[in-house]
């Protein structure tokens, strides 16, 4: 009876409680076992079989013992120490400038589409690490060869372009006529060449290619340049820079600055320059050989003294001196400055006859050209203002580029 008896105290202690509840350290439920099982032994009868008057006795000792665990429990409970959550330390992102130690790679990860061609989807190799990288590569280059070997190749390309954009116009200035072609074109493969002037490029080819052979698998990063381009380029590649000769003898590589991103913007204005002067040779080349006529023939304004590219340069410079251009999102108007409306009227002051009438009593008039000879005595000024303002204009412009294509990541 005792065995039974302790049997149903649990069982209705765990039908009433949660499992994961930890148990109490009083034993007032054994105590209150014992004496109610004591209770019931002195009095109950003894008898082997079990009568129907024993169980409302039963159901009522299991009711206290459910009772007295819910007691002990809620007792319990109340003098739990809660425990105490502990706050995560809050994150802070410093955002105090960019890293230009380095140049971290993925810097157009989050553009899905080409800068160059935005109609198009952005190569996955070309993702602006490289200086001159801007997503042009529509025939997929990029996916069948190297990329490091390509660019090694447009840099020799584009430094030998930059070379003869600016050799071929001067060896038709200076260059004896029994050495070009007829009208005075630069020999080339589309104008025809001379024995001499053929002996002249085949000896410049051959100089190139001995070069070329000889440079061809050098070592770029045991240099004093393939060192800081190793350091700059060691998250992105193990090959340094493409078109390191070690070749500065001005030593301006570090001019704009002596890290990562401001060489790396050198690296893009070369690159930038050299692609200009691949398409203008091609344009020298391809005009000369449609037309018959040399190209300084054509563009004599910009190759002979003339006061045609000045004029051009001075009405330029006159017109934004008086107008501004309008904000307006549709059409380009352009409209004359206060600034303008006030240097207007003080030049038709300072012209001959344009001056204010002498007043009353004076006895003098303005002298004819008085005008003119003021408007002499302050071009000093004004050209100097003039230049100050070009100088302003151009730090402005390098200031862009320094945070557009410089310092941006």
């Amino acid at each position: 009876m005792q065995f039974s008896a302790v049997v149903l105290s649990v069982l209705a202690a765990a039908a009433t409680t949660s499992a994961f509840v930890v148990p109490s350290r009083c034993a007032v439920p054994s105590l209150l076992c014992s004496a109610e099982m004591k209770d019931t032994t002195e009095t109950a009868p003894t008898t082997t079989t079990t009568t129907e008057t024993e169980i409302p006795e039963k159901k009522e000792f299991e009711d206290k013992v459910v009772e007295a665990t819910a007691a002990e429990l809620s007792a319990a409970a109340a003098v739990a120490v809660p425990t105490p959550k502990v706050e995560e330390p809050e994150v802070v992102v410093l955002t105090d400038g960019i890293d230009k130690s380095k140049i971290v790679p993925g810097r157009y990860d989050d553009i899905p589409n080409s800068i160059a061609l935005p109609f198009m989807k952005r190569p996955p190799k070309l993702d602006g690490t490289h200086a001159g990288d801007f997503g042009f590569d529509p025939l997929g280059f990029t996916e069948s060869y190297d990329l490091y070997t390509m660019q090694e190749s447009e840099l020799r390309h584009a430094r030998l372009a930059m070379l003869a954009v600016i050799g071929w116009p001067l060896s038709e200035l200076l260059a004896p006529s029994w050495m070009l072609q007829a009208n005075g074109c630069a020999p080339s493969v589309l104008n025809g060449m001379n024995l001499p002037s053929f002996v002249a490029i085949v000896a410049a080819f051959g100089a190139i290619g001995y070069f070329e052979v000889q440079t061809s698998l050098r070592r770029t990063d045991d240099t004093e340049l393939g060192l800081l381009h190793r350091a700059d380029m060691k998250d992105v590649t193990k090959y340094g820079v493409a078109g390191d000769y070690n070749f500065d003898p001005l030593n301006l590589y570090s001019s704009i600055g002596d890290n990562a991103f401001a060489r790396k913007g050198l690296r893009e204005v070369e690159i930038s320059h050299g692609r200009s002067a691949m398409l203008g040779i091609t344009a020298f080349a391809a005009w000369e050989a449609l037309t018959g006529h040399a190209i300084v023939d054509s563009g004599a304004m910009f190759f002979h003294p003339n006061l045609a590219l000045p004029a051009l340069f001075a009405a330029y410079q006159a017109f934004w001196y008086f107008y501004e251009q309008e904000e307006d999102e549709t059409f380009i108007k352009f409209k004359m400055s206060s600034e303008g409306s006030a240097r207007w009227e003080n030049l038709k002051i300072g012209l001959p006859g344009g001056g204010p009438p002498p007043a009353a009593g004076s006895g003098s008039a303005p002298l004819p050209g008085e005008g003119i000879i003021e408007f002499a005595k302050a071009f000093p000024k004004k050209a100097t203002s003039f230049v100050d303002g070009a100088q302003e204009k151009y730090g402005t412009l390098e200031k862009m580029y320094m945070d557009n294509v410089v310092n941006k990541k």
